[in-house]
């Protein structure tokens, strides 16, 4: 596994999860997050990963993700790469949780809870690589606004 200080490389399987999970949340801690907000972030990131192990890998855990913390001023941003199938953007459509819940789904709202939990997600994929980016804004507390 790879651990650069704001990079985690991991296999692509959901044992490998409390790992990201501890990961995502000593970066948050770091940028001054509190732990409801740590608990949203880690849930959020935990989505994204689920994500791809199960749709962008189909479950072959020799496949690799990885994780990247970026710290700016303002926001905490988490980047999540995969090298699976990409997810199309044009094709979802934000489930009618009402409905959702009368016919008792389950699954399905990874992407829904994804930007739930975080100020923004935002998706592109390459040639190389499909990734994710969910990005939790810092309330810096400061005189003014």
């Amino acid at each position: 596994m790879d651990t650069r200080s704001n990079i985690l490389t991991i296999p692509g399987s959901t044992r490998f999860l409390e790992e990201v999970r501890a990961f995502i949340a000593g970066h948050a801690l770091r940028a001054g997050l509190d732990e409801a907000r740590v608990d949203r972030l880690k849930m959020a990131v935990d989505e994204a990963c689920t994500n791809v192990i199960e749709h962008a890998y189909g479950g072959e855990s020799e496949q690799r993700i990885e994780i990247a913390v970026i710290a700016r001023p303002d926001r905490l941003m988490v980047r999540i790469r995969d090298t699976g199938k990409s997810f199309d953007q044009e094709a979802y459509n934000e489930p009618d949780l009402l409905q959702y819940a009368k016919r008792r789904k389950s699954g399905g709202l990874g992407v829904h809870i994804m930007r739930k939990l975080t100020d923004e997600v935002t998706y592109r994929s390459t040639r190389t690589y499909n990734e994710c980016c969910l990005t939790t804004l810092l309330r810096r507390h400061h005189g003014g606004s």
